[in-house]
């Protein structure tokens, strides 16, 4: 739909075609008209569109298979971690006793719900080695505030005003050093050695008596662990300052290892990552945060606690609390997916899923090395990083081999980033992707490859099949054109000076 000044363009519209019919209203038109000011009383019939309901049905329907989903097909989005999200968890969520609650609901007739919040509490609590968890914080980006203010709180409480500074490694989430300044941290980066991960000597000469602590993600963003983590834990304690897990890759090593023995003072967890629960369309997400047990007390509130007699209640007396963060149980659908997800799984299968992530991430990479250049040739955990430069010297560069891969079915992996490899494809396959899906993926992969050795401006112009072309991604995302048919031709019509030509709309 295209609104003008005189009435709004339905393209799809046919004057007479009527989808519906609504009843005389039953009340005589002057018994209510005769109160209302004029200027509130309509002139003229609304205009709005006119179709058959199949037609409605069949339109929308259409627009709706046009978008990538991981329910149909593999989404090998490195770092935001796509896995399919078992549909188990949606039937839990949607339990009246669940989804019919109101948040103003006394405490007394809530009780299942905190029950949820705090068994799920508990159950991180035991797979990251913290002693408490907030789950208020509705995504990662925002449990790494959550984080951060916790360890500002933690300095102003021990009059230790001189710590202002942040380190945050070239390999961490590109969220981090924005997380930081946010909290009004100065960013200090830490380069990585040539291994791709944290150099010792570095994060040695940068730490002091400024140093309020250190973000860290691992594995990084480079899909490798740090095997130095004890020696890099013990020089930021010895230093005064606090380690921050960013828990986005927590996938990788959970059942396997816990943050909390490894030293971390605080972490967050993407539970719309590694607990399943739907990723992606702005959300809404769920990004706990746990602490050891010197930070309990900045934690934001009301916390759950159950009391002797078994009742569960929010705990909102705690003055040192940084406060609330979010309205209400946070993202309570998320919450109830996760527990389920948890007790579905069991400590067992939950190990398991993050030794079969390890184990896909690592048979793509070996399937591929050959054809990508692999910039750090390691044993990676659950993601990987290839690099798009010998292709970019025949022609086709790492956007170029992402368009392409949209040709062949598969939404493309995460792309230019981290910003220390060139040309990077980040790629992960997942724990819930079978080996017929890994191979199909593969055998795309390398006809790709192939293809821009014999032909590379072929791959560079793709996608050729896809509803919508090369466009200009900027121009398209801050004006986007939503008419279904684009202006001067017929919908779907390709223009190589329209930014969203083959965009669909209304």
């Amino acid at each position: 739909m295209k609104p003008t000044m005189e009435k709004p363009i339905f393209e799809k519209s046919r004057p007479g075609v009527v989808g519906m019919r609504v009843p005389a209203a039953g009340v005589p038109a002057t018994d209510w008209a005769k109160d209302l000011p004029a200027g509130l009383l309509r002139q003229a019939a609304p205009a709005l569109p006119e179709l058959s309901e199949p037609d409605v049905i069949r339109h929308f329907t259409r627009l709706s298979k046009l978008n990538y989903s991981i329910d149909g097909g593999f989404y090998p989005l490195g770092s935001c971690t796509m896995k399919y999200n078992p549909k188990v968890h949606e039937l839990i969520a949607r339990l009246p006793g669940f989804a019919n609650l109101h948040p103003y609901q006394p405490q007394s007739t809530v009780q299942g719900a905190l029950q949820v919040i705090h068994d799920l509490e508990q159950a991180l609590c035991k797979l990251t080695g913290l002693a408490r968890f907030t789950l208020q914080p509705a995504a990662g980006a925002h449990g790494e505030l959550v984080g951060c203010l916790i360890i500002k709180a933690y300095h102003a409480s021990r009059n230790d005003a001189e710590r202002q500074e942040m380190l945050v490694p070239d390999s961490a989430h590109g969220t981090n050093p924005a997380t930081a300044a946010m909290a009004g941290f100065k960013v200090v980066t830490v380069p990585s050695n040539d291994r791709g991960q944290v150099d010792l000597a570095a994060l040695k000469a940068a730490v002091g008596p400024r140093t309020a602590g250190i973000m860290l993600t691992n594995p990084n963003t480079l899909g490798l662990f740090e095997e130095e983590i004890r020696e890099l834990a013990a020089t930021v304690h010895q230093a005064g300052g606090l380690l921050y897990y960013d828990g986005a890759n927590f996938n990788a090593i959970m059942g396997l290892v816990r943050p909390g023995d490894m030293g971390f003072d605080v972490m967050h967890m993407n539970l719309h990552k590694t607990m399943t629960t739907p990723h992606g369309g702005g959300g809404p997400g769920s990004g706990p945060v746990g602490v050891a047990p010197a930070l309990v007390p900045f934690l934001p509130k009301p916390l759950v606690d159950r009391t002797e007699d078994g009742t569960y209640v929010l705990n909102g007396d705690r003055p040192q609390s940084i406060g609330r963060i979010k309205a209400y149980y946070g993202n309570f659908g998320m919450l109830v997916r996760a527990l389920t997800y948890i007790l579905t799984m069991g400590a067992d299968g939950l190990r398991q899923a993050s030794e079969d992530a390890v184990t896909n991430a690592n048979y793509l990479r070996v399937k591929l090395m050959d054809v990508y250049r692999l910039p750090f040739d390691q044993v990676c955990m659950h993601e990987f990083v290839l690099s798009g430069d010998w292709q970019k010297k025949l022609g086709a560069n790492t956007l170029a081999i992402a368009k392409r891969l949209i040709d062949y079915g598969y939404h493309p992996p995460t792309i230019y980033f981290p910003l220390i490899v060139s040309e990077a494809l980040m790629i992960e396959p997942t724990e819930t992707e079978s080996r017929e899906t890994l191979d199909a993926f593969i055998t795309s992969m390398r006809a790709i490859a192939e293809e821009v050795i014999k032909d590379a401006a072929f791959v560079a112009a793709a996608p050729h099949d896809a509803p919508i072309g090369r466009v200009d991604e900027a121009l398209a995302a801050r004006k986007p054109n939503f008419r279904w048919q684009p202006a001067g031709g017929h919908a779907g019509e390709v223009s190589s000076t329209d930014a969203t030509s083959r965009a669909p709309g209304c």
